[in-house]
Formats: structure tokens, sequence, C-alpha cells
């Protein structure tokens, strides 16, 4: 005997080997044996085989039409047996009986399960929508086909044009336009932005790392809503000061600047200017809720992406024969020690006589230069003296730093500007620790340091950067966090330092010029009138949304100057190459900052000079392979020392071999604001 049976929702033929009270013993045509319940036997049969039942059941089911069994069913529950009598006109035979049950299980949008063996057809309503669905999803599918082709032949459908970010960076996935994509993808063995770049739906990879960066932090675009620019107080002082900038050529929101004095009882009072939007921007308005969105200027090599609508950075930054706004930090200075005798500070109207720019003034304010009196520029004689004191406070935070345990700062790093126009790079190094920027960064570290002690003399809070003191390994200890009250920066070799520096291009800046406004304004009862109030938790949330921020813009940054690297790798036609080793298989290029991994490298000491080959880079992934060429034992690259132990703990503790975000912002970012500049990179 043969039994047709329901089994996990399917049909099944075999034969009955044997029977015990409910349950048969079952050969199945495959040879598997298997145990049926009788409640499951739908048919019992001697002929034919049960492999020749299947096959002619499912033949006769394939001819059979769904429709005209619809029809004959009527709208009341039935059993397949009933329904077979009205279809074949007596009742079903088992191959029929069989091919029956097959066509009914198979068409689930006619026919409604409802027991074993029993049926309900669908009702009129719910036929026609499930089978406009069925030729809605048919037609997707001829459509995707048609993308997929067109995909393989590096051809982006019309359709898909407006989705090529969403589809690459946050893609629906339920999507033909996704499915194409995948599939074409995964016929051509092509990840999707390399499809997408040879579809022509991204331009390049420049525009690839680019886009996906806007898509995740400025996915409405980059224009600013219309604003009103804010008057600045008409009462300001005027300040009987000639100041000046000192800034890169690309600078354009300048944050700071300086001025000299010398005084009738030989004292020099040395003014440090902060442009003061502060004084414009009110906590909550709207101008205040753009900069708070952005949090910082975003740097990238040959452009930017302002913090501040250009309106705005036109009518605070620093420029040439304005008379602009600022919060001034005076310091009268002893010359014979150049001591610090008294500090004020004010907020006042500053004219600036002079926007000085690097490119024009490194190669004459040197070392030798300054201390020969040689070379002819402007400001030349303020240059020289706060250069002086400059040196002095150097060595003042090199003791600090001593006494906080660490090494002195190692100066001889080569730093590196971007300049890119019509798609060309250049990449010019410039070593750091040069006159200009020495005089930059010690005395906005000294800026920083003066106004977070001033907030925190007079209690109030404000968003400082804080290093050393940890818990865990040496890096460790000596990461830097953002903290909202006053703590040492072990690094710098300071007790306190709060970006103040940098208004118009940091968020953190603008906060902190609010609350030493207060402080100079309200004296003692500042804590009463200041903005932010001790433990405020919308100061916390400040904190904690900078951050993510600045850390995915630097991410970026890095990103961008490593694709530039690669660009002028390409534009050079370079293939041999000097670098220099870090540690064990990690190398960075001499003429480029551009870190790379050598796996399989012999051990060769850190600072070793070596020649490479570059076999190929890749702009998209931001890859390079190479192989070493010659080894020079004995040269030591100028950037970097060897027996820097906090160089190689921090490089040990990194994940990656990018630079740190602390070093790699543009050089008048990194000197202008003094960005951490121990932090090892």
């Amino acid at each position: 005997m043969n039994v047709f049976f329901e089994e996990s929702g399917d049909f099944k033929a075999g034969s009955v080997l044997s029977q015990q009270g409910e349950a048969y013993q079952v050969e199945l045509p495959s040879g598997k044996r298997s145990k049926v319940k009788a409640k499951d036997v739908l048919l019992q049969f001697t002929s034919p085989t049960p492999a020749e039942l299947l096959s002619e059941a499912h033949a006769l089911a394939d001819s059979m039409e769904a429709d005209f069994l619809w029809e004959v069913a009527g709208q009341d529950e039935f059993g397949y047996t009933d329904l077979g009598v009205e279809y074949f006109g007596h009742a079903p035979l088992g191959i029929e009986a069989a091919a029956l049950l097959f066509k009914l299980h198979t068409t689930p949008i006619y026919f409604y399960k409802k027991g074993k063996g029993r049926y309900k057809a669908a009702p009129e309503a719910s036929l026609k929508a499930a089978q406009a669905g069925i030729e809605k999803k048919r037609l997707q599918a001829l459509v995707q086909a048609q993308y997929v082709e067109e995909l393989k032949a590096h051809r982006l459908p019309e359709a898909m044009k407006p989705l090529a970010l969403q589809l690459l960076f946050k893609p629906d996935k339920n999507t033909i336009e996704y499915k194409a994509l995948d599939a074409a993808c995964a016929e051509l063995q092509m990840a999707p932005q390399r499809l997408m770049l040879a579809a022509g739906g991204i331009a390049s990879p420049k525009d690839l790392h680019f886009s996906k960066f806007l898509f995740e932090f400025f996915p409405k675009g980059l224009n600013f809503p219309p604003i009103t620019i804010p008057p600045w107080p008409a009462n300001l002082p005027l300040a009987d000061v000639r100041a000046f900038s000192i800034d890169d050529v690309t600078t354009t929101e300048i944050d700071d600047a300086f001025s000299v004095v010398t005084q009738a009882d030989g004292m020099v009072r040395v003014g440090i200017h902060i442009a003061a939007p502060a004084l414009g921007i009110r906590p909550g308005d709207a101008i205040d809720a753009i900069a708070r969105h952005r949090m910082s200027t975003v740097y990238m090599p040959g452009d930017k992406i302002t913090m501040l609508p250009d309106a705005l950075v036109e009518a605070f930054t620093l420029a040439e024969g304005k008379t602009c706004p600022a919060v001034s930090l005076y310091a009268t200075l002893n010359p014979e020690d150049w001591s610090v005798v008294a500090l004020e500070t004010r907020a006042e109207a500053v004219p600036i006589a002079a926007n000085l720019r690097h490119n024009d003034l490194d190669a004459l304010v040197t070392e030798e230069n300054l201390a020969a009196g040689a070379g002819e520029y402007r400001h030349k004689e303020e240059i020289a003296l706060i250069w002086q004191w400059a040196q002095v406070l150097e060595q003042g935070r090199m003791a600090k730093r001593e006494s906080f345990g660490l090494k002195p700062e190692q100066n001889n790093r080569v730093d590196f500007n971007f300049y890119v126009e019509d798609d060309v790079v250049s990449i010019v190094r410039r070593k750091r620790g040069a006159p200009l920027d020495k005089i930059v960064a010690e005395l906005m570290i000294f800026a920083n340091s003066s106004w977070g002690k001033l907030m925190h003399e007079h209690g109030v809070p404000g968003i400082y950067r804080s290093q050393g003191g940890g818990s865990g390994g040496w890096a460790a200890k000596m990461q830097v966090r953002m903290v909202t009250h006053a703590a040492p920066h072990q690094g710098l070799g300071v007790d306190q330092y709060a970006w103040s520096t940098s208004p118009l291009r940091r968020y953190t800046d603008l906060v902190n010029q609010w609350q030493i406004l207060a402080c100079i304004e309200h004296g003692v009862t500042a804590p009463l009138v200041a903005h932010f109030k001790p433990r405020d938790a919308d100061l916390f949330a400040i904190v904690s949304a900078f951050d993510a921020a600045y850390s995915g813009y630097n991410d970026f940054q890095n990103n961008m100057e490593r694709y530039w690297c690669l660009r002028w790798l390409t534009q050079e036609q370079a293939r041999q190459v000097d670098a220099v080793v870090l540690k064990d298989e990690v190398l960075r290029l001499t003429e480029l900052p551009l870190v790379l991994r050598l796996p399989g490298m012999q051990s060769l000491a850190r600072g070793t000079h070596v020649k490479l080959d570059l076999l190929r880079w890749d702009e998209v992934d931001l890859t390079v392979e190479a192989r070493l060429l010659e080894v020079d034992a004995g040269a030591v690259v100028d950037a970097m020392d060897p027996a820097d132990e906090e160089e190689l703990a921090a490089l040990d503790e990194q994940e990656s071999v990018d630079a740190p975000a602390e070093e790699v912002a543009p050089v008048d970012v990194a000197l202008n604001d003094a960005a951490d500049p121990v932090v090892p990179a």
C-alpha cells in the first residue's frame, strides 16, 4: 500500500512498510524512511508507484488554471474532493486528487487553507489586490533587471542618479534601486562605491570622500539660512594700538592679532587681541543655533566649511585696515627678564594695521635674522620683542612640563601645508618651531591659560582642555579630555587651558568668550549673570556634542589629507620615495605627511631612513602598497626623536596609523590655536 500525506507544509508520497496503531512506517522514493500519523494521510493507493504519482500529479497541476478553479470553488469552504467532483466531473482519482491538492496549496492568493484538505476561495477584492501586488512585483523585477544590466555596462540609470549618495551611504535595502546595485556589484565582484564611480554616480574619489562626509554631517546641505548681522556695542573704547595678525595666506577667519607698546617707564605692554563675535551673537539666538549645530569650521586641503556665515565672519574678522571688536589680554612685561608684571582683560575696538602672512615672512623672520636684526618687514621691532617673550614663555612651560614628570617637547618635527588649485596640489614642508609659529603658539597658549585662570578665579565654568592625571597606561593618562572646570594640561605645561582664541572657528571658544565677558563686566557677581552656571547640564551637552563633531571633522580632514597625498604621488609620478621608520612596520614618507604600513618589513630602529618602491595606491580605499628597496641605518630623520618614549607609547596605543587629530589641523589652526602641540603624531 502507498500513501499520499502532508508533512511540514509539503505533500509527499511513499510506500507503507508497517503500521502500528495510528502511525505508518513509510519509505519515500528517495529511500528515506519516515513515521507518518494516520491523521496526516490524505490518499491511499496501490498504483502507480509513489514516484510516478508525484511526477504525474505535478504535471497535471501545472496544466490546471487557478482562475477557473477559483470560479468553480464558489465562496463557501470546501474539501478538495468536493472541488474535484466539480472540476473533473467525477470523484477525483489518485493522481487527480494529488494534482488538485498541489494546485490549491501552491496558489495561496486564490485559496485560503482552512484545515487538512479543506480550503476557502479568497474574496474577489482580496484576490484582485493580491494579483495587482504580484503584477507590481513582476514589473519591478523587470525594471530591476534592466537596472542591473545598465549598471553592469557602467551606466547609471536615470532613476538612480538622484539616489546615488543615499544608495552608497544610507540605503533602503528594500528598494529595487538598492537591490539592482547589490546584484550588479555581486555579478561584477565590485564594491558599490567603485561601481558608482565607474557608472558616473560619483564624479571622482575626492567627491566620494567629500560626499560621504556631507551625507553624514551635513545631510541638509551647506547653505546657511538667512541671517541678520548683529551689531557690536557702539560704546566700546578704542584701543590705542596698531595691531597685526600672523596667519597662513589661506586664512580668512582671522581670530587673533598682537600689539606691542613700550611704555614711558620702560615696561613693554603686549596685547593679544581676539575677535569678539560674542559681543554680537547672543546665546540662544539664530546665529548661535547655527554655530552650535556646526560646532567648528571643517578644514580640508584647498577648502573649508565655515562654522559661521561668511557675512558674519567678515563683520568680526580682524581684517587689515578695519577697527574691530575684540577681547584683549594685555600683559605688562619687564624686559629685563620678560616676567609678567600685570595682566588686564578688556572688551574694546582694536585698529588692525596689518595682516601678515607666513608665506611672505617665513624666509625673513628666522632665528638668525632676529638675532642680527636683519631683514626688512612690517612690524619688525614688535615681532623682535614678542619673540624674546615667546622664548621665555616656552622655557617656563617646559619647566612646568618637566615638573609633571614629562620630557621637553621635540620641536624638530616637520609640518606640512597643503595648497590646492584646479585639482593640482602643492605640499610644502615647514619645520615646526620657526619663530613666527612659536610666537603665535606661545601667545595663544598664554591667553588660553590666562583666561582659563580668570574664569576659575571668578567661579565661572568654562570649557577646558585637560591632559594627564588619568588612569591606565601612559597613553590613557595623557589622553586629552574636555572638562568644564580648570585642570592641568601637563603636555602643554600649564595649570589650565581653555580654548578661547578662535571664536570664529570653534564653538567652545565662543562659549568661553561669553563667560570671559561676564567675568570682566561683572567681576565677583559674574557667576550670577554668566549664561552658563556651575554644573550646567547645557554646558555638558555642548562638550559632548563638540567632542563628537570635532572627532568626525578631524577624521575627515585626515582622510582628505591622505587623499591629496596620493594625488600628489600620481601628479608627480612618484615611484621611489624616501621614508622614515616610526615603529615596527609603520613608516612615514619624508616629503609627505603620508603614513603607511609595510607588513613583513625587517626590524629596523625608529628613525631609520629607508627608500621605498611604491607599487600602487588607491584613492578610493586610501591605501598604499610598497616594498623596501634600501636601508640607510646611519641616518635619522629630522622630524622625530628615536628616543622619545612618549611618542612610541602613543603610537603603540593608536588603532590606526593616521596622525592624531590634535596634530593634523592646517597650520593656521594648529599654530594659531596652539592645538595641543605635544600630542605625538
